[in-house]
């Protein structure tokens, strides 16, 4: 019964599991000092500042604990770097019980143990006003979640701390974040490379075990769930909503139902892993299921995927450096007028890495009908990762449903 499904549309070669195993023992300390040394100097000269404060605590962490080094904060501490001429300097005042732990990791060029009832923030205050920083930044985003990490009452501590001047000089690090995170290392890159291959290759895994009028969305959803266990991986979002394994109408972002795969089905897997707990995949799979009798699928089916994947590769063509994500979208949208698709509301792609929607240029906004905005303006730049798709749309017998054929692909 397996031949019954077509896994011709599946775009990634399998990768053994032993790869996944490899980073068992993780890289992240030694790669995280690394960004913080090659590309934090270069973030900050383009976001236009020279300080960067991030507070840290238990219980309510900064959601960029991890990338300075903070992850394991008891007590209240606070992370500073400090651009000049030669790089970045990092500078931590940690309270005492954390302070040995943090000098021994070696992230910091600098860890300052502080005594139980030091003001942290007059020390803030104190570091600032010898650096003299023109622009400083700190967590606090309208628009960019993972840059929003600071409160109301750290931030009002924060300003009580300093003085005017220096106070004037605070401003948001929505920019700073963006143009750090979005770029990757190269040896970052090849990881998540491996990890989209090894994602690929599980989801293919997943289409073989498929009985036509037996197997329910679910069952191929328990199927992967059971592997990411046995690899020692984790979900790459949300658990009850990874993997959605989606044979019926589109459902979206969603959780796998009962339905039961019939033949002459489409199936859609939306799937991710997250490697050694900070690499994160975003993999889309369709597969074909034969109806009886068919030996391949039928002209109509066939026409679809090579519309949809003709679709990806225009969107591949026009991912230059220097290009908009809104330009990149569009190219495919003209495609998919042209091919007589459907609209889709999605957008072509998004940044992946350290979330399955990562920070950086989106490949959208040309499906709106008006002028592009927010980050689907910004530039693609060398380093940066994305997920994108392939799009071909076409309408259902029931009303008002549709059914998408999308490749899915990683540029690097």
């Amino acid at each position: 019964m397996r031949r019954a499904l077509l896994s011709a549309f599946l775009l990634f070669s399998a990768l053994p599991a032993s790869a996944a195993e490899s980073h068992a023992q993780s890289s992240w300390p030694r790669i995280r000092k690394a960004r913080i040394q090659q590309l934090l100097p270069r973030a900050m000269e383009r976001a236009k500042v020279e300080a960067w404060v991030v507070l840290c605590r238990e219980n309510d962490n900064d959601p960029l604990a991890m990338h300075v080094g903070c992850e394991n904060a008891g007590g209240q501490a606070a992370f500073l770097f400090l651009k000049q001429k030669d790089g970045v300097r990092s500078l931590a005042l940690s309270p005492a019980g954390e302070a040995k732990a943090l000098q021994d990791v070696g992230t910091h060029d600098e860890v300052v143990s502080l005594e139980r009832g030091t003001d942290l923030f007059a020390r803030v205050a104190a570091a600032l006003s010898e650096a003299k920083p023109q622009r400083i930044a700190v967590n606090s985003s309208s628009t960019l979640t993972v840059a929003d990490g600071l409160s109301s009452t750290q931030r009002e501590r924060l300003e009580a701390s300093l003085p005017p001047a220096l106070r004037r000089r605070l401003v948001s690090s929505e920019e700073l974040v963006f143009e750090w995170l979005s770029v990757k290392l190269p040896e970052e890159v090849e990881i998540m490379r491996r990890a989209a291959a090894l994602t690929a290759s599980l989801q293919e895994e997943a289409y073989r075990t498929v009985v036509p009028g037996k197997t329910r969305d679910s069952d191929v959803a328990r199927f992967l769930k059971k592997r990411i266990a046995e690899l020692g991986v984790e979900d790459g979002w949300q658990p009850d909503q990874n993997p959605n394994v989606n044979s019926g109408p589109d459902r979206g972002h969603s959780h796998a139902t009962d339905r039961v795969i019939q033949p002459g089905d489409f199936i859609q897997t939306d799937f991710g892993i997250k490697v050694e707990g900070m690499w994160s995949t975003d993999i889309q799979r369709f597969a074909y299921v034969l109806a009886p009798g068919q030996t391949q699928p039928p002209p109509e089916a066939l026409e679809k995927w090579e519309k949809s994947k003709k679709g990806s590769r225009v969107a591949l063509a026009a991912m230059k450096p220097g290009v908009r994500g809104y330009d990149v979208d569009k190219a495919q949208r003209d495609w998919m007028r042209e091919a007589g698709s459907e609209p889709v509301m999605w957008g072509t792609g998004h940044p992946v890495g350290y979330w399955a929607h990562d920070v950086g240029p989106a490949l959208s906004g040309a499906q709106k009908g008006k002028p592009p905005e927010g980050w689907a303006l910004r530039p693609l730049r060398p380093g940066q990762v994305f997920g994108f798709d392939g799009f071909f749309a076409w309408k259902l017998e029931t009303p008002a449903r549709r059914r998408r054929s999308r490749s899915r692909r990683w540029p690097w």
